[in-house]
């Protein structure tokens, strides 16, 4: 299977050049506002939103320095959220290291996140990148009600199959779609073109999502996630939907009260993933994943072959093939 590092290949040096151009961002002069900003930049992940954003703005022309400012902003803006789901999840790991709550406490992790969400702004106005202002601070909207819809569907456990579809479109689409969006606003002034890409980027972004809730049912903790997470926290992903949609009225009920328990053990969470598999939920599931990913592979097929274009296919296959 192809690795990040393989799909990197065509923006590689712009990657490189990227960790220094995005250190500097994270600059202060409050020392100890220093040490966990250090902190933060030492547990980077996989970065596949930067490289998300390189990839679309070389699709559609020449890097540049615009293309390191929308870079910066997403991964501001996606390293605040981050933030700020461990203090709402109470949540003491994020990568497998200890999350600034835990290390700090919940007052300072929001106010970290506050402070990455406005030097992303501020480093958009500063350079006069308003378009790619625009196109984030939608997305910033859009996690949010996606959040608070979330939460109220989450409290009554009645998602619906399209409810399922407008939350991570809302939350996890919004972020990918502004990552293609703003890269190929870097580059372009084309609204057509713009507009294609953020639709590449939404497409992809509902299939990861799909590929994440699967992942719930065979999780082996190598990014903190286990089997059965989201049953335990009462997220009615898109399996769970399909399941309850085709089981029978007394065993849709025993599973219902199984997930409204407070405190489920392993046995109880078991069940409702027999239950899953028992009614081809993870199927079904998968189904859907792939039909997104085909409509994303299928918008890559306006541009030429190209070093750019191959390393985009293989992104969309990564996020749907991919074990953690």
């Amino acid at each position: 299977m192809t690795t990040l590092a393989d799909i990197r290949k065509p923006v590689a040096r712009e990657m490189r050049d990227f960790e220094a151009y995005f250190n500097r961002t994270l600059q202060t002069d409050v020392p100890f506002f220093r040490i966990i900003l250090n902190y933060i930049i030492r547990r980077k992940g996989k970065q596949m939103r930067p490289l998300l954003v390189f990839l679309s703005a070389k699709l559609n022309g020449d890097i540049t320095e615009s293309s390191y400012v929308a870079a910066s902003h997403i991964e501001l803006l996606h390293t605040a959220t981050l933030v700020h789901d461990d203090v709402v999840d109470d949540a003491v790991e994020r990568r497998g290291l200890p999350s600034i709550n835990a290390l700090w406490n919940s007052k300072i992790a929001v106010l970290v996140g506050d402070y990455l969400l406005a030097q992303g702004l501020l480093m958009s106005v500063e350079k006069k990148s308003y378009n790619m202002l625009e196109i984030v601070s939608g997305a910033v909207r859009e996690i949010i009600k996606g959040e608070l819809l979330q939460l109220q569907k989450t409290r009554k456990l009645n998602i619906r199959e399209e409810d399922y579809f407008r939350i991570i479109t809302m939350k996890t689409a919004a972020l990918i779609s502004a990552c293609t969006a703003c890269g190929a606003s870097s580059v372009t002034d084309d609204e057509t073109t713009i507009a294609r890409m953020k639709l590449f980027g939404e497409y992809i972004g509902i299939a990861f999502q799909i590929k994440d809730d699967l992942l719930d049912y065979s999780g082996n903790g190598l990014t903190g996630k286990r089997e059965g997470n989201d049953i335990k926290e009462k997220k009615i992903t898109l399996p769970l939907i399909h399941a309850l949609r085709e089981a029978g009225i007394l065993e849709k009920r025993r599973i219902i009260r199984l997930i409204r328990k407070k405190k489920k053990g392993r046995r109880e969470i078991r069940e409702v993933i027999e239950f899953v598999r028992k009614h081809k939920g993870l199927e079904y599931a998968e189904a859907k994943m792939r039909e997104y990913s085909d409509k994303a592979l299928q918008i890559l097929e306006f541009y030429p072959q190209s070093e750019t274009r191959s390393a985009l296919t293989e992104f969309v296959m990564y996020s749907t093939l991919r074990k953690t």
